[in-house]
């Protein structure tokens, strides 16, 4: 598209005067688009129209094709900006979902548990009654206990470890992994699922999803099986 500038006679309209800038302190970045002053682009275009170079004219279903697409852009783009609104307020939300979840009980899926000094504790889910074969390992793989239990079909069924190994060793604080390996009354393998349980201590909002601590390890929101606030 070519325009002849030195023969323009037509001066430009003043942009819409119904269309009020953003003010100074607002805290948008956006500009105003098609949708915003479409008596600007009207303006514009007719005046292209009138001072088009006779030799080469405007060719007016392309530029038309081209506002189109040009508004279907800013279409999206303002979209887009909709759903970076949209996020930020669920990431908002998650963040304060979480900071309620500080000092409460939970019961998260796992097999290790944090030992303080007193007690580790673990539940227990089976869909059958089983004999099972338990197992407690410290954070370097040393057996440190091992025991025979009849589990229950049914869910939460607690194991609480008092520390000591079979020979009466106390052992020091840390983290411990439970392993258990059952058999049915058909004498068949079967599976139980294991839970730990703890305090959450903490809440880290830097990462997205939040991450509660439960002892010396973190865990997502959805991975949260049971919560009991503290006193309950």
């Amino acid at each position: 598209m070519s325009v002849d500038a030195t023969n323009a006679t037509t001066p430009y309209s003043a942009p819409n005067a119904n269309y009020t800038a953003p003010s100074s302190g607002s805290s948008g970045t956006s500009s105003p688009g098609i949708a915003d002053n479409f008596q600007t682009f009207l303006t514009l275009l007719t005046t292209q129209l009138k001072n088009q170079n006779p030799t080469d004219p405007l060719d007016t279903n392309q530029f038309t094709q081209q506002l189109v697409q040009f508004a279907g852009v800013e279409q999206q783009l303002k979209g887009n900006e909709t759903l970076a609104s949209l996020l930020k307020l669920q990431t908002t939300a998650q963040a304060s979902q979480a900071i309620n979840f500080v000092g409460a009980n939970a019961v998260v899926d796992g097999s290790k548990s944090h030992f303080d000094g007193k007690t580790a504790g673990w539940s227990m889910s089976t869909d059958k009654p089983v004999s099972a074969q338990v197992a407690i390992q410290s954070s370097t793989g040393q057996t440190v206990y091992t025991g025979k239990f009849t589990l229950n079909a049914g869910n939460n069924q607690g194991f609480t470890w008092d520390g000591r190994g079979n020979d009466g060793t106390k052992w020091p604080e840390g983290d411990y992994s439970l392993s258990i390996v059952a058999t049915d009354a058909a004498g068949q393998t079967a599976t139980v699922s294991t839970q730990i349980q703890g305090t959450i201590t903490a809440v880290d909002l830097s990462k997205s999803p939040p991450l509660l601590s439960i002892g010396a390890q973190t865990f997502t929101l959805d991975q949260i099986k049971r919560v009991v606030k503290a006193g309950s």
